[in-house]
């Protein structure tokens, strides 16, 4: 009778160890909330720099149109940068500004401004970009959020190695730790989501800040979403010849 009872309630249990989360299917969810894997959208980036070494830094406004798998993002402040342009087509990135005669090939994991790097700035597909596995779950600022390891699975990747909390509830990325190669670790993000935006018939939310903060000094860059608009735009606004 006992043999039995186990039996059972090993059955019974099985299910509830099948049902843990995808971690890729998660990641990719949590894409569309930073502009990954949606078919067409165009939004506004303002970027303010905080921090004893910031004092020189001149806050940055961008315009940033994608599909789903292209990004544009074309600078419209400082009048110093005016007119710079970084595409994103799959994981290749280029850089066209004026005075240069061909746009050039760029890693994302160049410095943009402050704590923002290039990739920080291009639509997210970091489902594309890293293998996740799910490490745990645990409760962030009262909200219970899934913790992924998110490592690199390609060289054009921003980062070598994010952790990366998930809202269970709202499947948003909420915070991320951002380490390199060594294990060190060089940044922190939170992530807010004030923006909505309908695609396909549904609202889903989209970042409106994303504040990144430097591991061993207080400098800080805030980068503020807004402008949103969904929009389909022609392949060929997306390839380096028109640049």
């Amino acid at each position: 009778m006992m043999m039995a009872g186990l039996l059972l309630a090993g059955l019974i249990a099985a299910p509830a160890a099948l049902a843990a989360p995808d971690a890729q299917e998660l990641l990719r969810q949590s894409d569309q909330a930073r502009g990954g894997d949606l078919p067409g959208l165009a939004w506004e980036v303002r970027l303010a720099n905080s921090g004893s070494a910031s004092e020189d830094l001149q806050p940055m406004r961008l315009d940033v149109k994608a599909n789903r798998t292209a990004s544009l993002a074309e600078v419209r402040e400082p009048l110093s940068n005016k007119g710079s342009k970084m595409l994103q087509v799959d994981r290749n990135m280029w850089l066209s500004k004026p005075g240069l005669k061909k746009p050039v090939a760029i890693s994302p994991r160049l410095r943009l401004s402050g704590q923002a790097a290039i990739g920080d700035i291009a639509a997210t597909n970091y489902a594309k970009d890293y293998a996740a596995k799910l490490l745990r779950q645990e409760t962030l600022n009262g909200e219970p959020c899934y913790v992924l390891d998110l490592k690199s699975a390609n060289k054009q990747s921003t980062y070598d190695r994010i952790v990366y909390w998930v809202s269970e509830k709202r499947m948003v990325g909420v915070q991320a730790q951002f380490y390199s190669l060594s294990g060190k670790l060089l940044k922190q993000a939170s992530f807010q989501y004030d923006n909505t935006v309908k695609v396909g018939g549904k609202s889903i939310p989209f970042v409106s800040a994303m504040q990144i903060n430097d591991a061993l000094t207080d400098a800080r860059t805030t980068l503020k979403y807004g402008e949103l608009r969904v929009k389909t735009f022609a392949d060929a606004e997306f390839q380096v010849d028109n640049l």
